[in-house]
């Protein structure tokens, strides 16, 4: 199943914490198919802390959801990832943005992301490697939904 993940950082060595998370996903047989830029942007949500590096990944897998989630799960906690607040400084954050084209609605599992469609640092890495993959309940191009957050800041 072709997925795709956004990794992110905002402490310590943002670009490395990027760089071992793809480590980690392909020690645990996760294949990294693609692999976006990395962008530094402002931190979403709670803006009072550093600035993120955020990246997006495709990956093959024959994973459940459930058990990716896992993995990703212990990934973090292996690098260091302790609790803050919600959208708080963390120094890695993986995240199932689509997983195919299945849809997912469970306690501690939304998929696809339920704010990927939002954030234009998700989108705009997620756009260099999977442009014309479609989101699944939006039935619109990832391509499209950049050109929908671009429009949508220029506005505001």
């Amino acid at each position: 199943m072709t997925v795709y993940l956004c990794i992110g950082s905002n402490l310590t060595n943002r670009h490395g914490n990027c760089l071992r998370a793809i480590e980690l996903l392909q020690a645990n047989g996760i294949v990294v198919t693609a692999r976006s830029g990395m962008h530094q942007t402002a931190a979403w949500g709670e803006v009072s802390q550093p600035d993120f590096i955020n990246m997006c990944v495709g990956v093959e897998t024959d994973l459940t959801p459930g058990e990716l989630l896992g993995i990703l799960k212990a990934i973090e906690l292996q690098m260091g990832r302790t609790p803050t607040w919600r959208w708080g400084p963390r120094v890695i954050d993986l995240d199932i943005l689509l997983y195919g084209s299945l849809v997912v609605q469970e306690e501690g599992l939304v998929i696809p992301h339920p704010y990927m469609h939002q954030r234009g640092f998700v989108l705009a890495p997620l756009r260099e490697i999977a442009p014309r993959v479609v989101h699944p309940v939006l039935n619109r191009s990832v391509e499209e939904l950049f050109g929908e957050v671009v429009d949508k800041n220029e506005r505001d």
